[in-house]
């Protein structure tokens, strides 16, 4: 198998209802960051030792968490009060928060133009209130809180293209933003399958590859929108991860708590490793090839190793 267990991490236990959520790797100083959504924090992982360092608090119903290396800087959304917050790891505690839409979930970053886009889940009993909110990083200031058609899940960004892409629950699609115009929706990606939930882009070869609740995998050209291919998985999908190096996809699928890894270049199944019921969210460390998924009802993080 590829994926081997290399041990587990004991996290703090829960305070309330929520678990964990998505969580970023920060490779040059060996941190992992976690939505702790139960704690209204983020907890912090030391990846080098393996070992809980400490948890950032006062973050309401975290949900998102996003790391851009290159400028040293932790993003979070803040559901539990529509806000984004933004530190430096060197200064965890002084986080500048912005206010943001309706309950924020995705985060994406444009780190040349200091755009970070926040995608709202919003509230179906408040019209109006799916949109992508766009913060300019150096002013702290909400510049654009764009329509979309619904619900959203989550995005990503490509410096190439400067585009950032969301998924959108239902209608099922994916929202195409471009950093140079935010404050509008430049194209639309129709989505063959219920329910688009977890996205991630190969660079090289300009391919989405976005997990459905229809417990389909949907790979679409980034340019054109077109579909390339769809692939049956296990189960209702969350967070999806790609490495490079490794040529493969890592799905978290919570129910009934695994993580299916499929080749990229053949898109056939390698492999499914058991983790844990309601395991729906990973972090993956491209400098270490591990990859770290987060037990809900053991309150932990299992840690494995890529040895393809």
């Amino acid at each position: 198998m590829a994926l081997q267990l290399q041990g587990f991490i004991e996290l703090p236990a829960h305070a309330g209802p929520g678990g964990f959520d998505h969580a970023a790797v920060h490779g040059r100083r060996s941190l992992l960051y976690v939505a702790h959504t139960a704690n209204d924090a983020v907890d912090v992982v030391d990846c080098a030792r393996g070992a809980y360092l400490r948890s950032v608090a006062g973050l309401p119903t975290v949900a998102g968490v996003l790391v851009c290396e290159e400028q040293d800087l932790v993003f979070t959304s803040n559901r539990g009060e529509n806000t984004v917050a933004m530190f430096s790891p060197d200064r965890e505690q002084a986080r500048v928060k912005v206010g943001v839409g309706v309950r924020p979930n995705g985060l994406a970053y444009d780190p040349a133009d200091h755009l970070l886009l926040a995608a709202n889940v919003g509230d179906p009993a408040r019209p109006g209130s799916f949109t992508v909110s766009i913060v300019n990083v150096e002013t702290r200031s909400l510049i654009a809180d764009t329509p979309v058609a619904g619900r959203t899940r989550w995005t990503i960004f490509d410096p190439e293209s400067r585009r950032f892409y969301v998924n959108v629950s239902d209608p099922p699609q994916i929202a195409v933003v471009d950093a140079a115009d935010p404050a509008r929706v430049a194209q639309v990606f129709p989505v063959p399958a219920a329910g688009p939930h977890g996205l991630d882009f190969d660079p090289a070869s300009r391919r989405l590859f976005c997990a459905a609740d229809a417990k389909v995998l949907v790979v679409l050209d980034a340019r054109s929108g077109k579909v390339l291919a769809e692939r049956e998985i296990g189960g209702v999908p969350d967070v999806v991860f790609f490495s490079a190096t490794r040529r493969a996809l890592y799905i978290a699928i919570g129910d009934p708590g695994v993580i299916e890894v499929f080749d990229t270049e053949t898109l056939r199944r390698r492999e499914t490793i058991v983790t844990e019921k309601g395991a729906h969210t990973l972090a993956f460390d491209a400098s270490a090839d591990k990859v770290y998924a987060f037990l809900p009802e053991t309150h932990r993080a299992a840690v494995y190793v890529d040895g393809a």
